[in-house]
């Protein structure tokens, strides 16, 4: 019998800015041979490396509480899942962001069994005025996403999406247009049943 696969820390990047459509968010393609959503559309991020450190200044002490709520021992610290997603977010799109940029932490998934990678990914959501230089200067990218876009959200769910992305997607929209967030969706994966509840920190 196979092994599950273990679950491992990741963090996500959602930048977002003001378009003619509305709301647009960067997204890009995954390659059609990744073992893990291939072809999807996604935001910037994977899974958290031992090399990764952290980068204090860009969250609340709110998003620093939920960030440790309902974790294992050896969850990484808050400031170290910033340090992953910045870190993602340069490699991806070649774009970085100005220091002590604000992130807000707005979901969390866990992968759910049977999936050949599993990921705890948090997701970060920041604004393209952070970004230092071009928004739209991708020649720095590596070549794990193409197609990197802004992607308009009436539009996005034209793309091929994971489930969790059109759920987070959801979650950008309200936050966008100034709705207020009861606590940090976490979609919980790890036991038989899917479970749904909200970190209030």
């Amino acid at each position: 019998m196979t092994e599950p696969a273990a679950i491992r820390p990741a963090a996500t990047v959602v930048l977002w800015r003001d378009g003619a459509l509305g709301t647009e968010v960067l997204m890009g393609q995954r390659g059609a041979r990744a073992v893990f959503m291939p072809s999807k559309f996604v935001f910037p991020g994977g899974g958290i490396e031992a090399t990764d450190r952290p980068r204090p200044g860009h969250l609340t002490p709110a998003c620093r509480a939920r960030l440790q709520e309902d974790v294992p021992p050896d969850a990484p610290a808050p400031d170290r899942i910033v340090g992953a997603a910045l870190r993602e977010l340069g490699e991806e799109t070649g774009l970085r962001l100005a220091p002590a940029a604000p992130l807000r932490f707005i979901f969390r998934a866990i992968t759910p069994p049977g999936a050949p990678r599993r990921f705890d990914a948090r997701f970060l959501l920041g604004t393209a005025q952070a970004i230092e230089g071009d928004p739209q200067d991708f020649s720095a990218a590596s070549d794990e996403l193409s197609a990197l876009q802004w992607v308009p959200l009436v539009q996005a769910r034209t793309f091929d999406l994971p489930f969790i992305t059109e759920i987070v997607l959801s979650e950008v929209g309200a936050l966008t247009r100034g709705l207020d967030q009861p606590g940090v969706p976490f979609f919980d994966n790890r036991g038989p049943r899917p479970q749904f509840r909200r970190l209030l920190g």
